[in-house]
């Protein structure tokens, strides 16, 4: 993935030049960062890899920081979950739990993986080597099918109350669930079935040289990442669409409040609301956007210099997104701290967990708007 350079060029990772000497043309080995294969002499802001300590150590620490930060969070989540029993019994909390496993995954194998390969390993295994991308792109598509199959819960439950309980009963969310961790799996296999390249020579396990631009974008990009970000915003704007006219009902039957204190209740919730909205959409696209058009730029204009800086750049904010879901989906919800919070007393043996913290499922309750399960609510 990359510029691939008009020298003289060997296997790949390895770009040769040749200089004049007094012998005739010798060649010279110039390191080149394998995630790009970009000529450190024809882009000045490439990283060089005959200094590895400069170059992948501060991309190492940060992917390693990330993958932390991950499990932590998202184990965290699972825990809540599993021993709160109010929790256990709330629909959207199948898809939450859900989505923390899909991160968890991201942090304890698909990072790990990414960092394997970044060094070009596993060596002359092409079988292992294969099945290692192929779980880094398996897991990751988890993730993103996980975000969107919370998007369409809260559409039905905001916007169809009346027949949530009937489409997503206990058994059709499970069901949902596995529809999309069988979709993530089918994705993340298509390399397998012959949409990838042969080992280089130099016999490296590098994702770039595997895995090519045109998988990446014309699948990756627009069938399995594109396409859940437009359902998304489509689905949050009608969301956000039905919130604020719930919330102008509710203040139209206020009886006690003046119009001037109806208006600025109305603003400020619709705010709020707009606010949640945003930090969903703009983490998942700030996440995964640059990572993308990254790979677009390189299929579309070989010849372009693409910095290795960059690069890596875009695939810790990528892998970031399993970090940030839980602070966004789940630890910015009042209900879910409470319950975060009682299960750090137990856990520090203070006493039994208390069976509260519901989230609440749909729409039905008073006052309205707690059940919208939007962050910062």
């Amino acid at each position: 993935m990359g510029q691939r350079s008009s020298e003289f060029q060997k296997p790949e990772g390895k770009t040769f030049s040749l200089t004049q000497s007094p012998n005739g043309p010798t060649p010279i080995m110039d390191s080149v960062e394998n995630s790009s294969s970009v000529n450190p002499h024809q882009c000045p802001l490439t990283a060089n890899m005959t200094s590895p300590s400069v170059v992948h150590i501060p991309y190492l620490l940060s992917d390693s920081l990330t993958a932390l930060l991950s499990i932590a969070g998202n184990l965290f989540i699972c825990t809540v979950i599993l021993r709160n029993r109010k929790l256990r019994s709330t629909v959207t909390n199948y898809f939450l739990l859900s989505l923390a496993v899909a991160d968890f995954l991201v942090g304890a194998v698909v990072i790990p993986c990414a960092q394997f390969t970044d060094v070009g390993l596993p060596q002359s295994r092409p079988q292992l080597c294969l099945l290692m991308l192929c779980l880094l792109l398996m897991f990751t598509q988890a993730s993103i099918f996980g975000l969107l199959a919370i998007a369409v819960e809260r559409y039905i439950s905001i916007l169809k109350p009346f027949q949530y309980q009937s489409l997503l009963s206990p058994r059709n969310s499970l069901l949902v669930i596995a529809a999309s961790w069988l979709l993530s799996i089918l994705t993340g296999l298509v390399p397998v079935m012959g949409w990838h390249d042969p080992l280089p020579p130099s016999r490296e396990c590098l994702f770039n040289s595997i895995i090519t631009n045109a998988y990446m974008v014309y699948f990756n990009f627009m069938m399995c990442m594109l396409v859940p970000l437009v359902v998304m915003l489509m689905l949050y704007g009608r969301i956000f669409l039905e919130i604020r006219r719930q919330i102008r009902k509710v203040a139209e039957g206020e009886v006690n409040i003046s119009a001037q204190r109806r208006r600025r209740i109305i603003a400020h919730k619709e705010m709020r609301t707009a606010t949640s909205l945003f930090i969903i959409l703009f983490f998942f696209i700030l996440c995964w956007l640059p990572l993308h058009i990254l790979n677009t730029v390189m299929l579309l204009c070989p010849s372009c210099c693409i910095p290795s800086q960059l690069s890596l750049a875009t695939i810790i904010l990528s892998h970031a997104n399993s970090a940030i879901n839980p602070v966004v989906y789940v630890f910015r919800v009042r209900s879910f701290r409470d319950a975060l919070g009682s299960t750090l007393l137990c856990i520090c043996g203070s006493g039994p967990l208390p069976a509260s913290g519901t989230m609440p499922a749909n729409i039905l309750e008073v006052p309205p708007l707690h059940n919208t399960f939007l962050p910062g609510k």
